[in-house]
């Protein structure tokens, strides 16, 4: 028992290592300035901290209206995964239909077709749609990318919730929608907030699509790729600091639904 113990609080420590590390360190590059980063050993605090190298980097013309338009698109893409994919999952999970199976099969493999092969056709297609080069366009391409995960994620939430729960509810006069609304969607929402959670954080960490479909509203990710490519590296620290705290904050908000999903008292 001890041995079991001991070797699941060191995959905690080893698992907490592998996500806080990097970020302390691109925090440290952050704050640290340029004699942080050039050193070596790293020193577990910089003997100099000081915000002006995130000041510098905020005062870079565009930063501001790039992140506009990356929280623009990932609202638009959590909104889209959240409208489509929990209907859909909820079909998934409470109709039996001929090729379920398969359908399920088809909406992961939508995530095996890499977006550089789909750049070509999506630019000549949003042209044409005059969808270039705008957020919504962006939003569009990340809900295709977030889509998937929210469908399965929902149908695995609503398998789990007993269907009696709504047959009661329908016997004591709701019906299937308000039924859906007051008993099933309360019961869901924590997952429904952690794949929103993802579906934001896809749409905002993606480079790639944001880069293609975008030529003077681009996003944070797409902006700090041209901008920062010829920066000083402690810039590039500070540059992905403030890319990462938008995250970190959204996850933070609504960590109360997290807990929730995963079964663990938030105090």
């Amino acid at each position: 028992m001890t041995l079991r113990r001991g070797v699941f609080l060191s995959g905690i420590a080893v698992l907490c290592a592998w996500v806080l590390v990097p970020l302390y360190l691109i925090a440290l590059g952050a704050v640290g300035g340029r004699d942080a980063v050039n050193s070596w050993p790293k020193s577990f605090w910089p003997a100099e901290l000081s915000l002006s190298t995130i000041t510098a980097f905020m005062n870079i013309a565009g930063v501001w209206t790039s992140t506009l338009y990356s929280v623009e698109a990932a609202v638009l893409c959590m909104l889209f995964s959240i409208l489509l994919g929990v209907p859909a999952g909820y079909a998934l999970a409470r109709f039996a239909f001929r090729g379920a199976v398969a359908f399920r099969l088809v909406v992961l493999l939508t995530r095996a077709f890499p977006v550089a092969i789909l750049a070509l056709p999506l630019t000549v297609s949003f042209i044409r749609l005059g969808l270039y080069d705008t957020p919504l366009g962006v939003g569009l391409m990340h809900t295709a990318l977030a889509l998937p995960f929210a469908v399965l994620v929902s149908a695995s939430l609503f398998q789990a919730i007993p269907r009696e729960f709504e047959e009661a509810a329908w016997v004591f006069g709701c019906s299937g929608i308000t039924a859906f609304l007051r008993v099933v969607l309360p019961l869901a929402l924590p997952g429904i907030a952690a794949t929103a959670i993802f579906a934001f954080v896809i749409s905002w960490n993606e480079v790639f699509a944001a880069t293609v479909l975008t030529v003077r509203h681009k996003t944070l990710t797409a902006y700090l790729l041209s901008v920062l490519s010829e920066s000083p590296l402690h810039v590039q620290f500070a540059g992905g600091f403030v890319l990462i705290i938008p995250s970190v904050l959204f996850i933070f908000l609504v960590r109360r639904h997290l807990f929730a999903m995963w079964g663990i008292a938030n105090r």
